[in-house]
This record gives structure tokens, sequence and C-alpha cells, in this order.
């Protein structure tokens, strides 16, 4: 039992120790060139160091400053210009880093109680910290503070030796440009936010610039468009339109804040997934509108062109639908695609990654919550392009409409009602009621047509009567073995008689029942006068209600 103790003991040290030996980075020494630090610098802690970085910056002790940069990577001539590389890296944080004070803990070992279990860094010390991240020429390079332990004294917070090494190349890049160099000195103060002044007048002008280069483009586009419209080329402008605008608005805000000026990274954590969306959401247009395009001039996808029935126009309509749900899909990849590359590009992101990842969980049930009835109706529009129950040119009755299907959309059906109104319908209640669908399989079909006769009437003269109506209409009437008069009820008004239409096209069937019961309220009428038998029951209004 001791000897089992004993080995219990000297693994929980060795684990002890290897945990203390992981929390620093541990060097032979740290800038003996510069001398002993100032007292007025605090390097135990990850805040301590960033206050004594922005204290010594305002005082323009830049020789003290420099004590808080790993130098170990430079040379003894770039040593030697220490200050000047802490006089450049202030400026590219005070420039283009949004600085987390409340990831900076004061305390040296930098472990957050507060992170959640679920967190990459809960209940564990930090020897590296990331500040910032900067693109420069495609290339990310990060700002991190590092704890480093030289042989022989107390472990302590600087910015990391990379991140030093890289200073020339970001100073180079984010420095003032040589239009903001001119401007006057009072453009060139601080003011509220920790933005320039020349900032606050300078972005709304771009954004009002940019708006202005789209109108005009909209407007010269939609010219040429309208010039041109039955052309090929008429729909070439047209499918481009849309995504050149916003690449165009896209540039012009790109250009100010990329190359004529540097903006604060307080404006450029906004803009700079913005910029990254607007460019690819005019990349994905562009690919979406000349598909679309191509889609059109290869399947009519407008609902009266494929209201038709025969074969061809049956065949034009099933791949309709289902070239309608797979742009759907295609649609939603591109989205998640589009999604996916604005948040690489956002060094948001990238910079609160830790919290991002601690707080996935919630998000994910809050989106899904909030999302559940789309993703419903989005699934159901699939379900419907699948199993070919409704497709694009369709004649429907639904809820006692009778409709044409014109478009199957992501959360909707649209339905043109035979008196032209559309009929709105999730797509989810859509495919959960029953409906009747004139135009599946075979668009023959038969419809009724119900009299309430007298008990005694003859229907020998109305099924001669029948026969003549049938043979006098002009249109769509179907085989001859499904005509027929059928006596389907009565009560003690007289008898219900119905007269089968068959129509061969489910698009006039509607039509030819009312032709067929006028014509033979008529010939009933006329019967009943020069045979003198009733032919309509006699009943009161009191009665018949």
């Amino acid at each position: 039992m001791r000897h089992l103790i004993a080995a219990l003991l000297l693994i929980a040290a060795a684990t002890s120790a290897s945990a203390q030996q992981s929390a620093w980075y541990e060097v032979e020494s740290l800038n003996e060139a510069l001398g002993p630090p100032p007292q007025s610098i605090d390097r135990t802690t990850p805040r301590g160091t960033m206050e004594s970085f922005f204290d010594a910056a305002r005082r323009g002790d830049w020789s003290s400053a420099a004590h808080l940069l790993d130098l170990t990577l430079l040379s003894p001539d770039e040593v030697a210009n220490a200050p000047a590389y802490a006089r450049d890296l202030y400026m590219v944080i005070d420039r283009k880093v949004v600085v987390d004070w409340r990831g900076l803990l004061d305390r040296p070992d930098a472990l957050d109680a507060r992170a959640t279990s679920e967190s990459a860094v809960a209940g564990m010390p930090r020897r590296s910290i990331l500040l910032w991240t900067l693109d420069v020429d495609g290339q990310p390079i990060a700002i991190r503070l590092n704890r480093v332990q030289p042989e022989g004294e107390e472990a302590v917070w600087v910015f990391a030796r990379q991140s030093v090494a890289n200073i020339p190349l970001l100073a180079e890049r984010f420095q003032p440009s040589a239009l903001e160099r001119m401007l006057p000195d009072t453009l060139r103060e601080k003011t509220i936010f920790n933005l320039y002044r020349w900032e606050l007048i300078l972005f709304p002008l771009v954004i009002g610039l940019s708006l202005l280069m789209g109108f005009v483009i909209h407007r010269a586009l939609s010219w040429l468009s309208h010039r041109t419209e039955s052309t090929l080329s008429g729909k070439i402008i047209k499918a481009i339109r849309s995504p050149v605008i916003l690449a165009s608005l896209t540039t012009v805000i790109a250009i100010f804040t990329e190359y004529l000026f540097v903006f604060s990274g307080r404006i450029e954590t906004v803009l700079s997934p913005l910029l990254a969306l607007g460019f690819v959401s005019a990349v994905l247009t562009l690919i979406v509108n000349i598909v679309d395009a191509i889609l059109d001039r290869l399947v009519p996808m407008n609902s009266a062109s494929l209201s038709e029935f025969d074969e061809a126009y049956d065949d034009r309509r099933r791949i309709a639908t289902m070239v309608a749900a797979g742009r759907r899909v295609a649609l939603v990849v591109v989205a998640i695609v589009g999604f996916g590359i604005v948040l690489a590009a956002a060094d948001l992101f990238r910079t609160f990654g830790f919290s991002l990842l601690a707080s996935a969980g919630v998000l994910t049930l809050v989106l899904g919550y909030a999302a559940r009835n789309m993703l419903s109706n989005i699934m159901s529009s699939v379900q419907i392009a699948l199993n070919q129950s409704a497709r694009i040119g369709d004649k429907i009755l639904f809820r006692d409409h009778l409709c044409t299907v014109e478009r199957i959309n992501f959360t909707f059906v649209q339905l043109r009602i035979w008196t032209g109104e559309r009929l709105i319908v999730p797509v989810s209640e859509f495919v959960s009621e029953p409906f009747e669908n004139w135009a599946l399989k075979d668009p023959a079909m038969i419809r009724k047509v119900t009299l309430k006769l007298a008990h005694g009437v003859d229907l020998a003269p109305l099924r001669e009567a029948y026969e003549d109506v049938l043979d006098s209409i002009e249109g769509d009437i179907g085989a001859d073995e499904d005509r027929g008069v059928k006596v389907v009820g009565h009560d003690v008004f007289g008898q219900d008689v119905l007269f089968k239409v068959p129509c061969a096209n489910a698009n006039t069937a509607w039509d030819l029942e009312c032709e067929v019961r006028e014509k033979m309220i008529i010939a009933a009428s006329k019967l009943e006068k020069t045979s003198k038998q009733k032919i309509f029951p006699e009943a009161s209004a009191a009665e018949a209600a």
C-alpha cells in the first residue's frame, strides 16, 4: 500500500510539474541587449503588459515599450532599433486592432475561471493569447502575447517573437496613405469611438459615392436592356445587371478603404465581412442568373406554356418541376458556401473564435428554433418535386378553388385561381391537405352535371337532347364511351339526374361542364313546353330551403 501511495504521489508530482512547465515558453534570455526593464512597466499579466504598452506609447517612451517585445528573432542591428519597432507596433495596433480587454485577464496564468466547460480553454493556464489577425497580401499575420520564462527569472508576458518579426511588414502595409498624410492635422485627430476625424467625414461620403455609381450603372444597364429586350444581348444584360451593380458598389468602397485610405480597425471589423459578402454575393448572383437564363432557354418555366396536355408537354411539366426543385437546392448550397466564405474572410470571427465556439451550442438552438418553419417548408417543396404530386402548369382543385400551379417556391406555392387571383399557400400546408390534380398522369376526365327533375319525367327525350348537346360542342370532348345519363338519387322534390361530360383536356373541363349545364337546362325547358310534361319539380322557396 505504501508503495502504491508513493507511486501515485510521484505521478501527481510529475503531472503537476508538466502542467507547470506547459504554462510558459522557456527561453535562455529575453532582451538582454536592452538592459534591465524599467520599474514603470508590468509584464506579469496579459492585461498588465497591454496597459504598460499603451501607457508608454502615450508618453512617447518607446525605449520602455521595447521591453514588452520579444526581440529574439531580430538581428543585433534590428535590436538596436527596438524603440522604432515598438512605435510601429503601436501604430498598427492603434489603427487596425480592436483590443478585447475582457479577454486580457489580470492574472499571471491567464486562466479564465468564467469560461464554460465547453470552452476550449476552460480551466487551463494559457501561455499564448491571440490579440488580432491582420491580412497582408492574402497572408494572415497574427499579433499575439506569449508568456516566456528566461532562465533564472520569473515568467513574463510579451509580444510574441513571430509577431515582432512581422512588424516591418505590418507597418508598411498599414501606415497612413499618401492621401491621408496630405490631410490637415485637425482632420487627423482622434474623436469619438477612437476614430479619426477624417474617417467620420469620409466614410459617409464613400458610401454615398458608391450608391451614386450603382444608381448610374443601374440606369445605364436598364436602358440597354430595354433597347435589346427581345434579343440574346438583352437577356444577358438583364442577367448581369444586379451582379454588376453589387460588384461596383463593393469595388468603390474597397478602393477607398483598402488602397486610397487606411481605415481604423473598428470600421474594418464591420466593413471586412461586408465587402466579402458583397463580392461573394455578386459572383453567386451572376452564376444563379446565368444558370436561370440557360434553364429558361432549355425548359420553359411559365405555367401558361406548360398547361397544354400531350406527351411532350407532360414531360416538360415534370422536368420543369424537377429543375425548379434543383434550383432551390442549388440556391441553398450556394448560400451556405457564400456564408462560409464570408465567415472565413471576417477577421472578427477569427479573433473572437473562442467566444463563438463557446456560444455555438446556444446559437444553434436559437437559429434552429427560428428557422424550423422555413426548413420544414423547404423540405416540403423538395418532397413535391420528388413525388410529382403537383407540377408547374398542373390544373388542381384546392380548397374548392380551381387553380393552376404557377410556382413552387422555397416556402410557398403560388396558385392562380381561374378568376385571376393568386392563392399563396405555405408549402407545408399544401402537402398536408388533400387536393385534386386534374392533370396528373392522364388529363382526360369526366365532369358531372346534375339536374333536379320531376319524378314522372320521361328521360328518353332528355338522353337524345344530351347527345345532341355533346355533338354540337366544338371543343375537347372526350371519348364516346364515357358518355351517359344516370339517375343518382331522389327525394320528395324529385330525382337527381346526372349527365356525364367526358373531357379530353383538364384545362377546358370546367368550361365544358358549365356549357353543358347551360344547354341542358335550355333543352329541358324547351322539352317541357313542347311535350307538356313537367320536367322540373314544383317547389316553393321555403320548401327548397
